[in-house]
């Protein structure tokens, strides 16, 4: 997708008029299924795989067993976004789109390696109720997706993805506000808050398969980034949106 600032040669052809408001919420609604619902049903799994393995939910190590799935669910996701859009004839070209799913599946890494232990300062040491540990945890991992992509933008570079320039810094900063929103939600799966209003919707129990946790936690990303996305989308103007591409 060319709003995920998907690599092309912007030179060889002349760039279609960026979208209305309300032409912008198909291009969400197609990220949040192949990106935003796959990273938080892939963290969730990660983290029974971790759990399995007698990972505790304060070590490194699974912390960064949860980054690896969150990076796998995207990759995987938008993989087969990618897949489908190329069998239609959609997309940017399928080489260009894995490599801009491989750039997003890092910064997702990123944010999701950093998200259980920011939930942990914030709740344990810091004895934070919910919704300051919501906010609190997606600015953190939001910045953190937003440092992977920049780095993500020299690491692919070579591999065709447009290099660091300031529009794209506008851009990947606004996508990654949306991002924050979506881990900021991610927090309401967490049963451990007294004050959780969103237990009943994305809450995860030991009493619950797991399949039935990773469709919650995936949920609850999905309905963070909605909202977040929603008001980008209907506030900003044309080519001031990370989805048109951002023009400056």
């Amino acid at each position: 997708m060319r709003g995920l600032c998907t690599p092309a040669k912007e030179e060889e052809a002349a760039p279609a008029p960026p979208p209305e408001p309300a032409g912008r919420m198909m291009p969400t609604l197609e990220v949040i299924v192949s990106k935003i619902f796959p990273a938080g049903f892939g963290w969730q799994a990660a983290s029974v795989v971790a759990g399995a393995q007698g990972f505790e939910a304060d070590s490194l190590n699974f912390a960064l067993t949860t980054g690896a799935g969150d990076f796998a669910g995207v990759l995987a996701g938008h993989s087969v976004f990618s897949v489908l859009n190329a069998v239609v004839g959609r997309g940017g070209g399928l080489g260009s789109d894995l490599v801009a799913g491989l750039w997003l599946a890092t910064a997702a890494f990123c944010s999701g390696t950093a998200w259980q232990p920011c939930v942990n300062f914030l709740h344990d040491q810091a004895s934070c109720t919910f919704i300051p540990t919501a906010i609190g945890c997606g600015a953190v991992t939001g910045t953190a997706f937003f440092v992977g992509l920049r780095i993500g933008r020299v690491i692919y570079k070579p591999l065709g993805l447009p290099g660091m320039d300031y529009a794209n810094l506008c851009g990947d900063a606004m996508l990654s506000v949306s991002i924050g929103a979506a881990t900021g939600t991610f927090v309401g799966t967490d049963i451990s808050f007294k004050d959780n209003f969103l237990m009943p919707f994305f809450g995860v129990t030991d009493s619950m398969s797991d399949i039935e946790g990773m469709i919650r936690a995936g949920a609850s990303t999905s309905t963070g980034f909605m909202c977040m996305q929603t008001t980008q989308n209907l506030l900003l103007p044309r080519g001031a949106n990370w989805l048109d591409p951002v023009k400056i």
